[in-house]
C-alpha cells in the first residue's frame, strides 16, 4: 500500500517559515532576503507565508521578536535583580552585565540556533533596513529606555547627550563584531575551550566598555587641538598649512 503523505500542521508550517527567515536574515540581512528564498528554503507556498504573516515586514517582525522578546525579559529581570540587592551601590559593571549575559548564557542553549544566537543579535542590531530599525527602536523602547536610565544613575557625571553618543558608539562597535559571526569561535580560543567562564568573557568585555563609558571628557584645549587637525585635513593652501602646523605645536 502506498504511504500517505506527511502533512504539516499550521504551527510546524509557521514554524519552518520563521526558521528559514532567520536562516536568510542572518546571512545576509533583511534586504537580501526574498520571498522565493523564503517559500524555497521553508518548503512552503508563497500562499502559506501570506496566510501566517501577511507580508515580509511582518515576517522578519516575527523572526526579531521570536528572539528578542525573551531576551529582553530576561535582561529587565536580572536588572530587577541588580536594582533590588544593591540600590545605591548598583555600578556600571552590574548595567552591562544585565544587558550582556542573558544573551552569553542563551548562545549556549541546546536549541538549533543557539550557535548562531551571538551572530543573529549582530545582525539585528546591525541591520541598516527601516523596518528592523524602526521596529527595535518602538518594540523595545521600554527596555532601552530602562537600561539608559540605569546608566545614567551609574555615571552621573556624564550628561544625556554624551552619554547617549557613547553608548550608541560602544554597543554599535559589539554588534559589528557579532555581526562577523566568528564571535563563538573566538570566545572558544579564549577561554581554550572552557566555555563555562563567564566571569572571564564579562570582565574582558566590560573593561573595554567601562573603560570608553567613563573615559575623561575632552576639555577645551583638546577641542582647539582637534579644530587644527580638521582645519589641516580639509586641503587648505600652503601658507595656511604652515599657520595650522605653528598652532598644532602650540596646542600640543
Amino acid at each position: 500500500m502506498p504511504q500517505a503523505s506527511t502533512r504539516l500542521s499550521p504551527a510546524d508550517t509557521k514554524t519552518r517559515i520563521l526558521d528559514a527567515a532567520e536562516t536568510l536574515f542572518v546571512s545576509g540581512g533583511f534586504e537580501s532576503m526574498s520571498m522565493r528564498q523564503i517559500t524555497g528554503a521553508a518548503g512552503v507556498n508563497l500562499a502559506a507565508v501570506n496566510y501566517h504573516f501577511g507580508s515580509k515586514d511582518a515576517l522578519i517582525q516575527a523572526v526579531l521578536a521570536r528572539q528578542l522578546d525573551p531576551l529582553n525579559e530576561s535582561r529587565v529581570a536580572m536588572l530587577d535583580v541588580f536594582e533590588n540587592s544593591l540600590g545605591d551601590k548598583l555600578t556600571c559593571e552590574h548595567v552591562l552585565v544585565a544587558m550582556f549575559l542573558p544573551a552569553v548564557r542563551m548562545s549556549r542553549g541546546d536549541s538549533p540556533s543557539s550557535e548562531r544566537y551571538l551572530h543573529f543579535l549582530g545582525r539585528a542590531y546591525t541591520d541598516p533596513s527601516p523596518v528592523v530599525r524602526d521596529f527595535i527602536n518602538s518594540h523595545y523602547i521600554q527596555t532601552l529606555g530602562r537600561f539608559f536610565f540605569a546608566f545614567q544613575r551609574t555615571l552621573p557625571d556624564l550628561g544625556r547627550e554624551d552619554l547617549g553618543f557613547r553608548l550608541n558608539f560602544a554597543m554599535g562597535a559589539l554588534s559589528g563584531v557579532l555581526a562577523g559571526g566568528n564571535t563563538q569561535r573566538l570566545i572558544r580560543e579564549f577561554t581554550q575551550g572552557q566555555g563555562d567562564h563567564e566571569a572571564m568573557i564579562l570582565s574582558r568585555l566590560a573593561s573595554l566598555m567601562v573603560a570608553a563609558l567613563k573615559a575623561p571628557l575632552p576639555d577645551p584645549t583638546q577641542n582647539t587641538l582637534f579644530d587644527s587637525i580638521v582645519l589641516l585635513s580639509g586641503g587648505a593652501s600652503p601658507a595656511a598649512s604652515v599657520d595650522v602646523a605653528a598652532a598644532l605645536a602650540s596646542a600640543s
